[in-house]
């Protein structure tokens, strides 16, 4: 069975395994990269106040501007950054620098825009018992003349690391219609394995509710990835450890007049290379994709409703170096599955799987070579022209990370 690695070791072991690797991988390869595209780096991190080691992909605003988080850097609690194109470049901006205790530490998700318009996201630790955060920022009521003007960050909860979970990973939040928050923690909660949270709005501020407790038994525990929500009100998602055969799960939390009720739509084996570290995405039809990974190789699956049950296809398995996988899959809107490799040929690649009438295509889309950064981990972001965005956890010119775009 698999251990979940929490608190600080688990970034900092991620860390060395992935620049190690990359390494190795790098100075053993005469394949020369596919680079059919064309990508451009947006800006190269320092680990200084611009932050370092993105973890996470980029969101963008109505304005077309790019938003981020980096892992470490700025006072080496993480940046929240913000990128503007500017006479043909683009300008990077610190918009919220963490101190650690109380205000978080370490974001290792997204930051995404709430109904409201404010930016939304999660520390992995820091906060009152450092546990992580959910927090939300908004600009600066008066008008800044400079760049470095930071945002207001509010505190809308402090894990424990007790019964109402800690230490949120790398899923994404999301909201409903009523402006709920959903997500996930890998750690506490009543069995200490990790749980589902709504946190809802009220005139006195925000309150969690833990959905769902997992026990790392049929469900498995400690999930990485967070939930994705379907019209009926549905969640779904993963975890990397437990399940019947003790490489995590893909789950269904519905909800009932008496709570939340689970069901295991699938269990992960040792036969598809990774465990459930990857979060899912739903199309059109209501299929699930997702990646397996972790420190694995990785693989792209498949989970179509049928007759009452899901029924699980390995659409492709990849031959990266460790670790594997661990963002979600995008799709596009042609259908087309994208992900990143953090090891894939070379210093990471983003794969790509186009559907056919035989099956799945697989496609190397892009790979990179380090001095455009090495080891993509957060999902990819397309434009509204369908350039894609994302980041590298290292790499690039200064060596702590980039983020990029790639043009068709």
């Amino acid at each position: 069975m698999r251990h979940t690695i929490q608190q600080r070791s688990r970034s900092s072991i991620f860390r060395w395994t992935i620049a190690v690797t990359a390494a190795i991988v790098l100075g053993a390869l005469t394949i020369p990269p596919a680079r059919a595209q064309t990508e451009t780096v947006l800006h190269n991190f320092d680990l200084g106040a611009d932050g370092g080691e993105p973890f996470a992909g980029v969101t963008f605003d109505q304005q077309g501007r790019i938003y981020g988080t980096t892992s470490d850097g700025g006072t080496r609690h993480g940046v929240v950054y913000r990128l503007v194109p500017e006479n043909g470049a683009w300008v990077l901006s610190p918009i919220y620098t963490f101190q650690g205790r109380p205000d978080g530490e370490s974001p290792d998700a997204r930051v995404l825009f709430g109904p409201n318009g404010l930016l939304y996201g999660t520390t992995s630790y820091g906060g009152t018992l450092n546990a992580g955060t959910v927090f939300s920022l908004r600009p600066p009521a008066t008008a800044c003349k400079t760049a470095l003007c930071p945002w207001d960050e509010t505190i809308i909860y402090s894990f424990t690391g007790g019964n109402d979970g800690g230490y949120p990973s790398y899923g994404d939040l999301i909201f409903d219609h009523a402006g709920n928050i959903y997500g996930t923690t890998q750690g506490g909660g009543a069995n200490g394995y990790g749980v589902v949270f709504e946190l809802s709005p009220s005139s006195n501020g925000w309150t969690e509710t833990v959905l769902w407790n997992f026990t790392d038994a049929s469900e498995g525990g400690a999930p990485l990835s967070g939930v994705i929500l379907d019209n009926a009100g549905n969640l779904y998602g993963t975890t990397q450890d437990g399940g019947a055969n003790g490489y995590g799960s893909v789950y269904e939390l519905s909800p009932t007049q008496s709570g939340w009720s689970e069901k295991t739509l699938y269990a992960f084996t040792e036969y598809d290379n990774g465990s459930g570290a990857g979060g899912v995405v739903m199309d059109a039809h209501g299929d699930l994709f997702g990646i397996t990974g972790n420190f694995e190789p990785g693989a792209a699956y498949e989970l179509t409703p049928q007759s009452g049950g899901w029924s699980f296809t390995l659409l492709q398995t990849f031959n990266g170096q460790y670790p594997g996988p661990l963002g979600a899959p995008t799709l596009d809107a042609q259908g087309n599955l994208y992900g990143p490799l953090p090891i894939g040929e070379g210093a990471g690649e983003i794969f790509k799987l186009l559907p056919t009438g035989l099956g799945w295509q697989y496609i190397d889309y892009f790979n990179f070579n380090e001095s455009d950064g090495y080891g993509p981990i957060g999902a990819v972001t397309f434009d509204a022209s369908g350039n894609m965005y994302g980041t590298t956890a290292q790499g690039g010119s200064r060596s702590w990370g980039t983020v990029w775009e790639i043009t068709p």
